[in-house]
């Protein structure tokens, strides 16, 4: 007997239920599919609208990140001045200190001496949830405080400001504030752009060469030790584009340490009386407004010059009339008074006014005005003339020699780099004025005050100045300001020098003088001499300014062999 056995019905009914598996699968991986590919939809039209309608961020932010929070300046030929550096800063809060307060302040006065462990240690008692205990650490000292163990000593990284050349140009440079703002020098004045995101990634040239820089301080720092001199001022100008190449204050501070520091440039902030300095500016306004006409004219310097209870002296008195030449080259102050009075207010105020000395002096950083003379009589002109009566700054005394020597363009002094965009300034004299005082000035160096100006084979030419300082009981015998202005090579002029010593005291290099011919006249033949190479002027002893027009009319007879060095 076959039995046959039928399928059970509950394979047929497993069929089924994988069929509305899958079924339903399908359903679910359409839905996924429609939501992703909604969700795509969706990031394809946001990065639409971007493309279409939002700046390109990502690339200014990636920008951003790669240049410093503030741009770095720079010296003409790119050597670095100031620049942004990620510095160490140590805090701590003085309300979760668990050491021993006492012993903690000792330490930290141990490591930073400029504070007591008293100040230190209220410091660490105030209450306070913050304060710095240092800031611009250097590594060693980071890791000096951490190695003391204190959990409420708290270390971070913030910009800060580095000048690696330390003290050197730090009256232009400048420095910032708390908020990271420039506050004085350079730094105030490229502010906005140094900040600026667009900016700031390109370092700002200055017109200053760091080389020119140290060799002008260290000059002048060595003369204001060896005179004990109470402060000194240079300046370094390009005659044909106002470009400041160095520019010197002494005293000077480290801008990298500006805790107290209140500075003051001399060469832009300090008003002097500058002497005798100021009888070529004279004698040009004389040449330039037809009162001099001859080289060979003279002028009564026999006697002391009476005006009223005034006696204008002059400091090593030749007694008798002296010409054009005669007057500079023995600093004659009753000839200059003289021919100033021939001259008249008029033409010499208008002089000095075309050159800027009837306000602050025109450049970037800070400035003072001028002091200038409340009223204009007869013995005004006079004594202003030989540079009494009236104090201008440093700087503008630079100027105007630049407008002597350079063809009698006067053009304001500029701490950026021109890049051959010098202004084009002013006329105040004309060419055959100008040529004139070259040659003037050439001869004072050669046979007058400023022998000791002279650096062999650059043609120096300038003029000595010697002022007494004015003070509560009128001016004082034993205090001057000694000032020499040069100009070099006289041939064919490129740069002003200005050396000043305020308050010098004689020595044995001196021979116990303090007058400018003795004490700043030196330090610019040093400074030409040093300088005159890094600045592509060739020293060549074959080649000088044509004199013998103006040297011929020097008398060496009696009286005649000696100049004075004021």
């Amino acid at each position: 007997m076959i039995v046959v056995v039928a399928p059970p019905a509950r394979g047929r009914r497993s069929g089924g239920a994988r069929q509305a598996l899958v079924a339903v699968a399908q359903v679910r991986l359409m839905i996924l599919s429609l939501l992703f590919g909604f969700g795509m939809l969706l990031v394809v039209g946001k990065l639409a609208l971007l493309a279409l309608w939002a700046e390109p961020a990502m690339a200014r932010d990636l920008a951003a990140t790669l240049i410093p929070p503030r741009g770095d300046i720079v010296d003409r030929n790119g050597a670095p001045l100031a620049r942004s550096i990620d510095a160490w800063a140590i805090a701590v809060h003085p309300d979760k200190v668990i050491g021993d307060k006492g012993a903690l302040a000792q330490r930290l006065a141990e490591l930073f001496p400029e504070k007591s462990a008293g100040t230190y240690y209220a410091l660490l008692n105030s209450g306070s949830s913050f304060a710095y205990i240092k800031r611009r650490a250097l590594p060693e000292a980071v890791n000096a405080v951490n190695a003391l163990g204190e959990p409420a000593i708290e270390f971070q990284r913030e910009p800060d400001r580095l000048y690696p050349q330390s003290a050197l140009a730090a009256h232009v440079l400048g420095f910032l504030d708390v908020s990271g703002h420039g506050k004085y020098g350079m730094e105030r004045v490229l502010d906005a752009q140094l900040t600026d995101p667009a900016r700031r990634g390109k370092p700002v040239p200055l017109s200053l060469d760091l080389r020119v820089q140290a060799a002008l301080e260290n000059e002048l720092a060595n003369a204001m030790t060896s005179f004990q001199a109470q402060g000194a001022a240079g300046v370094i100008l390009d005659v044909h584009t106002g470009e400041v190449v160095a520019m010197v204050s002494l005293p000077s501070f480290n801008p990298n340490e500006i805790e107290g520091v209140v500075p003051r440039n001399n060469v832009t902030q300090a008003r002097y009386e500058l002497g005798s300095t100021f009888k070529p500016i004279a004698m040009a306004a004389a040449i330039e407004s037809g009162t001099v006409t001859s080289m060979s004219r003279r002028f009564d310097a026999i006697e002391p010059l009476a005006i009223g209870r005034f006696h204008i002296r002059d400091d090593h008195p030749q007694r008798r009339f002296l010409n054009i030449p005669e007057t500079l080259v023995y600093s004659s102050n009753i000839a200059t008074a003289r021919i100033a009075d021939l001259m008249g207010q008029k033409p010499l105020e208008a002089m000095f006014r075309a050159l800027g000395f009837d306000k602050a002096p025109e450049i970037e950083i800070e400035k003072a005005p001028t002091l200038w003379p409340a009223f204009w009589g007869r013995l005004t002109t006079m004594t202003t003339a030989y540079g009494h009566g009236i104090a201008v700054t440093p700087i503008q005394l630079a100027m105007s020699y630049a407008t002597l020597v350079n063809g009698g363009i006067y053009r304001p002094a500029t701490m950026l780099r021109t890049a051959g965009k010098a202004p084009e300034g002013r006329r105040v004299l004309s060419e055959a004025t100008s040529a004139r005082m070259r040659q003037l000035l050439r001869l004072i160096v050669t046979e007058g005050t400023g022998k000791h100006a002279d650096a062999p084979g650059y043609r120096v030419g300038g003029k000595t100045g010697t002022a007494e300082k004015p003070g509560e009981k009128g001016y004082s015998a034993n205090m001057n300001v000694s000032t020499f202005a040069a100009a070099f090579p006289m041939d064919a002029p490129r740069y002003v020098v200005v050396a000043m010593l305020d308050s010098p005291i004689g020595n044995k290099e001196s021979a116990g003088q303090r007058t400018a011919g003795w004490t700043a006249a030196p330090v610019v033949a040093r400074v030409v001499t040093r300088t005159g190479p890094l600045l592509g002027v060739v020293p060549d002893a074959t080649r000088d300014i044509q004199l013998a027009d103006v040297k011929s009319l020097i008398w060496t007879g009696p009286h005649g062999v000696e100049a004075s060095d004021r």
